[in-house]
């Protein structure tokens, strides 16, 4: 067993495939789990905010189901528990299913929130104007609804490139898992920790400059019209100093 700090060691592990393939896998994983969450979670969104019982009460009992309990403990359940049932999942089935039923959970809440935080007064102008409620929807609410959405998404995607370090222990292959594999071989825990916590850090930093671009994008109309308003009381303001300028003179 190796003692102290090998700085050796820290430089071949930063640079190994082994590890950089186990970082495309947390990759992998987490696009395939926000893309299935976003489309499982918009479904149990949209039943949650329709006035059908028998839709929003299986859906908010969903989000209770999956966001009270520990993304851990769904995982052993997929894995182990359900082939005691018969029902059994390969490691990467296990994997994607547990993300994405959870995720669901979560960003079905961002996204009904943001749609409910729409004023009312939207709908109804819609209406008046005589569009549909998909229409309504698509073009109006949702819309000015995503201003609000995509910073929570954003920030959904940098937990879960993270939370991915979970499945690890179903034997799931990321980075995580690969990097516990190489310090059973090669003993060297703090150096191959180090790595994978600099690429952890190196894949949500990458993340955060998309982030930005991406919310800079959804936010520019928001902002222009936010700056105009304030351009349009600037100006009412200096008139008003102006007129009483001129009364007092």
């Amino acid at each position: 067993m190796s003692k102290g700090w090998s700085w050796d060691g820290f430089a071949s592990y930063l640079i190994s495939p082994y590890l950089i393939g186990g970082a495309f896998q947390t990759i992998w994983l987490t696009l395939v789990a926000i893309a299935g969450g976003l489309v499982l979670g918009s479904l149990i969104a949209f039943a949650r905010l329709s006035g059908k019982h028998w839709l929003s009460a299986p859906a908010a009992f969903y989000v209770w189901v999956f966001r009270g309990t520990p993304l851990l403990v769904q995982l052993i359940i997929l894995y182990t528990g359900l082939p005691q049932v018969g029902l059994r999942f390969s490691v990467i089935e296990a994997a994607l299913i547990g993300l994405i039923l959870n995720e669901a959970a979560y960003l079905a809440e961002i996204i009904r929130g943001g749609i409910i935080a729409v004023p009312r007064g939207q709908t109804s102008a819609a209406k008046a104007l005589g569009l549909n409620g998909v229409q309504t929807m698509s073009q109006i609410v949702f819309p000015q609804a995503m201003r609000l959405i995509v910073p929570s998404l954003g920030n959904s995607v940098n937990s879960l490139l993270k939370t991915t370090s979970i499945t690890s222990v179903i034997s799931m292959e990321e980075l995580l898992r690969r990097t516990q594999e190489l310090i059973q071989e090669r003993f060297m825990v703090l150096e191959l920790f180090v790595v994978a916590a600099l690429y952890y850090l190196l894949m949500t930093t990458v993340w955060n400059f998309f982030q930005r671009k991406i919310e800079a994008y959804y936010g520019r109309g928001y902002a222009g019209h936010a700056t105009h308003r304030s351009g349009w009381r600037a100006w009412l303001s200096a008139r008003r100093t102006l007129r009483v300028a001129a009364r007092s003179h």
